[in-house]
Parts: C-alpha cells; sequence; structure tokens
C-alpha cells in the first residue's frame, strides 16, 4: 500500500490519531491505515496515548504510510505529542522534560490542542516549554469550540512555528477527516518539519458523539475478558 501523492507532489498527513492501545480507542490499527487510505489520505501518524507499540508494529508494515508517535500526559496533565521517536515517554513525566526526552530521541515536539481545558491546559504551559515546541496542531477536529483552533494558530504564527493538523480519532469514522497537506518530504524529522512549513489546513469538526464512542471504549476495556 503505497503512498500516492496527488498532482504536484502533495501529501496528505492526519498528524493526529488512537488505535486501541489508547484506553479510550477501539480502532483496530490495521484498520486505521486503510481508512486513512480510503478517504485519500496518504500517511498517518499515529499518536496513541502513553504508548508507541502498535505505531512501530505499523510502521514496520505500511513504511510508506506510518509516522510513529505518542502523545503523552505529562505531570501537568497536559498532552504533548513525539513524533518520529523510538522509545515511549511514560506518562506522569513532567511537560520540560518530556520534550527534551523527544529531541534527545531525535524527535519532533508537537503541541496538540493546546488552548482546549484540560488535555491542553488552557495554554498554561506554553511559556515553559515555548523554546522546545517545533511544531503545533492548528486545528484538532475533535475541539468543537473554533476559537481554540484560532488562538492555537495565532501562537503558532507570533513564533513563527509551522502548523499541523489531526483528526484526534478515536473511531474509523474520524480517520482523515482533518489534515495538513504538504509537499513531497524525505520521512525524517527535518524533511517533515520543512514540509509543514508549507503546509495548508484542511478540516472538519467531529460531532460531539464521538466523545460518547470514547467513554464506551474506556468502559469496554474494563469489562472481564475485554481487550
Amino acid at each position: 500500500m503505497a503512498a500516492d501523492p496527488r498532482a504536484g507532489g502533495r501529501v496528505r498527513v492526519d498528524m493526529h490519531l488512537h488505535t486501541r492501545r489508547s484506553s479510550d480507542s477501539l480502532n483496530d490499527p490495521d484498520g486505521v491505515v486503510r481508512a486513512a487510505a480510503a478517504r485519500g489520505v496518504d500517511r498517518v501518524c499515529v499518536t496513541d496515548h502513553n504508548e508507541i507499540a502498535a505505531a512501530l508494529e505499523l510502521k514496520a508494515r505500511y513504511p510508506d504510510r506510518v509516522i510513529v508517535g505518542e502523545e503523552v500526559k505529562t505531570a501537568e496533565g497536559v498532552d504533548i505529542i513525539g513524533l518520529y521517536i523510538t522509545e515511549r515517554i511514560p506518562r506522569g513525566t513532567p511537560a520540560r522534560e518530556t520534550c527534551e526526552r523527544i529531541r534527545a530521541q531525535g524527535g519532533l515536539v508537537y503541541v496538540p490542542h493546546p488552548f482546549a481545558g484540560g488535555k491542553g491546559g488552557g495554554g498554561r504551559i506554553l511559556d515553559r516549554i515555548a523554546d522546545l515546541v517545533d511544531a503545533v496542531e492548528g486545528f484538532n477536529g475533535r475541539i468543537h469550540k473554533p476559537e481554540l483552533n484560532a488562538r492555537a494558530v495565532r501562537w503558532a504564527e507570533e513564533r513563527n512555528l509551522p502548523l499541523g493538523a489531526g483528526s484526534d480519532a478515536h473511531t474509523l469514522f474520524e480517520v482523515g477527516r482533518t489534515f495538513v497537506e504538504v509537499p513531497a518530504f524525505e520521512d525524517t524529522p527535518a524533511g517533515f518539519l520543512a514540509a509543514l512549513r508549507e503546509g495548508t489546513i484542511h478540516g472538519l469538526y467531529s460531532s460531539h458523539a464521538v466523545h460518547l464512542a470514547s467513554t464506551w471504549a474506556k468502559l469496554w476495556k474494563r469489562l472481564p475478558g475485554a481487550t
């Protein structure tokens, strides 16, 4: 299943999504890749919560389709994504240390939904990590207040940081509904980061109902014998 860049060498990347290795998703890992391809998305960043096992397995099977990532829940309760990493960063690692550990692996520090309440901390850790941030999520498909995405765009633009976009999919329905379209790039952190500077965001907001699916996934996994 080789990537098929569209005319002009442009490539579509959904930069934030989950598989069943996340506590709040039941997505079949291979199904995520297939769903993205079916919707015309060339690559996905697999960013499970506090886990990279599925991402590594998918990268081995679909090297042209997958970028390995992890969405780390930091000690401050705020999420930070590492892209192009090879080692898991434990949940509860302080935010600045999380960024430093991503950088130490040669990865990219990508800040998702920075102004969302709770998981984004309403922007409260941004000043502490600003010098370590490589890119910012300018459109998250699960953020239902457009002004929160707009604030992320402004914060990034004020610091000349590139913007990314992702569906934050926890269900297969969401995969590929939001993506960034970039020039074809060498599959390296530097290559992808350079491409993001020439990217164009395309985004659709998902229904509030997707959060019910995440809640159901959590409950299902607590049942005896559930996997």
